[in-house]
């Protein structure tokens, strides 16, 4: 393979990280669709940006108009949807930038490859909600679809969804309002995002 990769001549994350005032991390919220991840990965993103904070949002519904318009919801297809944001995640998080991920992920498999991928620069947030509570919510009409039987493998119905085992936060949609679910995740990761500057 023709392929040589230059990482040792770029200039490094920490120093992406000093300039920004900020360290890298991948907030990967899993959950089903209407769950609230996407509403609450851009309430947490408005306050860090009022913070000062550099962040992006991926968010698997817009990467599936560009990106990603060639996958269907097949298991395989899934995966290499997992993949692909993961390897932007990646690029992004290297540059010390505080990326949140919006995505279904639906099975532990493809959250482990995402795991694999970004070690532990992956802070996993299980955004909670039964598919009785995201049906009633439907905000986007893909429940109504689903219960005609217009959207093969929809998750919750014909697919399955297994609930993360250690996901590092639980935000449970059913009980806490959106805005207090920013706040409890902004508070679990803000050591986190913190670079620790010498005594002088």
């Amino acid at each position: 393979m023709n392929i040589h990769p230059e990482f040792h001549r770029f200039l490094h994350r920490q120093d992406k990280e000093n300039l920004l005032g900020q360290r890298g991390i991948v907030v990967w919220l899993c959950g089903l669709s209407g769950s609230g991840k996407s509403t609450i990965a851009n309430a947490a993103e408005r306050v860090l940006h009022q913070q000062g904070r550099f962040t992006t949002i991926l968010d698997g519904d817009n990467l599936r108009t560009g990106l990603n318009a060639n996958l269907g919801f097949t298991d395989e297809d899934r995966l290499e949807n997992i993949r692909r944001i993961s390897e932007v995640a990646k690029v992004f998080v290297s540059q010390g930038i505080i990326t949140f991920v919006s995505a279904i992920t639906p099975r532990g498999e493809l959250r482990d490859l995402a795991r694999g991928l970004l070690g532990a620069d992956l802070f996993e947030v299980y955004v909670k909600a039964s598919y009785e509570a995201c049906e009633q919510r439907d905000v986007k009409g893909l429940y109504a679809k689903a219960a005609r039987g217009e959207i093969a493998h929809f998750t919750g119905k014909d697919g399955s969804f297994e609930p993360p085992n250690n996901a590092d936060l639980i935000l449970d949609t059913e009980t806490t309002t959106i805005e207090d679910a920013a706040f409890e995740l902004l508070e679990a990761i803000r050591e986190k995002i913190a670079i620790r500057r010498p005594l002088v």
